[in-house]
């Protein structure tokens, strides 16, 4: 049975205080009301995580990054490695997401070395992938999508695979207000399951968690949670607010 995951992805909000009075507030409610049957997640800017791991410690809520380097150390200004995010507290890292593809130009070759290195520091990555709108109109998005599947997960064995986090993630719904419908999303994660079933097996499929992100809401969460193969959500600008991210969590 897979544990369904709620995980916000923050991008470049928040500054520390305005971090720790979110994280406060998800608290207050989680702790009083959270449910043994599903997972949440927090993945803040850089800045906010060495603050924010304290708190989280002893809380129900895992914290995450939202990005890094695949080395564990070295010469590369701006980035930030697998042992530092592994000292503070992290346990989950966002790899590949389209605003690294798009924005700062990171490839299928690099997403997936950073896939290998995350495993091999004991992260847990949150791989993303999706197509866009043209590709989606062309025809492209099973093709695009799987192709970016098999690229991130390299060659993984299926021992590595069962405990990394897929997020399918249309780019054309990622803070447009557009989602995909319920139905759509769920034959693009059964798709997906179904190429980890072909090339890892069924019962390796069966465990692996596949979220849906791209204008996740209060008001759609739960159509699309229905769904057999939708093993969570990728939140984005609905985790930015206490009130929102706790309904998503609650979802029904």
């Amino acid at each position: 049975m897979r544990t369904p995951l709620i995980a916000g992805n923050w991008k470049m909000y928040k500054t520390v205080a305005e971090a720790v009075e979110l994280v406060e507030a998800l608290l207050k409610e989680v702790e009083v009301g959270y449910a043994d049957d599903r997972q949440v997640l927090i993945c803040p800017p850089f800045t906010a995580l060495y603050p924010l791991a304290p708190l989280l410690a002893e809380s129900p809520v895992a914290l995450g990054a939202q990005n890094m380097y695949p080395a564990s150390q070295g010469a590369f200004t701006g980035e930030v490695s697998p042992v530092m995010l592994q000292e503070i507290g992290c346990s989950f890292v966002i790899l590949g997401h389209s605003e690294r593809r798009q924005v700062f130009g990171e490839t299928d070759e690099l997403i997936s070395k950073k896939v290998q290195t995350a495993i091999d520091y004991g992260l847990t990555p949150v791989l993303c992938i999706g197509e866009t709108k043209p590709q989606r109109d062309g025809g492209e998005a099973e093709a695009v999508t799987l192709g970016q599947l098999r690229a991130g997960l390299g060659g993984l064995a299926a021992e590595q695979i069962q405990d990394i986090v897929i997020a399918y993630e249309p780019v054309w719904a990622i803070g447009t207000g557009d989602t995909a419908t319920p139905a759509d999303a769920q034959a693009m994660h059964a798709a997906i399951r179904g190429a980890l079933s072909s090339h890892y097996g069924p019962e390796t499929a069966d465990a692996v968690r596949i979220l849906y992100g791209g204008s996740v809401k209060p008001d759609n969460v739960d159509t699309l949670m229905a769904q057999p193969d939708i093993d969570g959500a990728l939140v984005g600008g609905a985790s930015l607010q206490a009130e929102s991210f706790l309904r998503i969590v609650n979802f029904r």
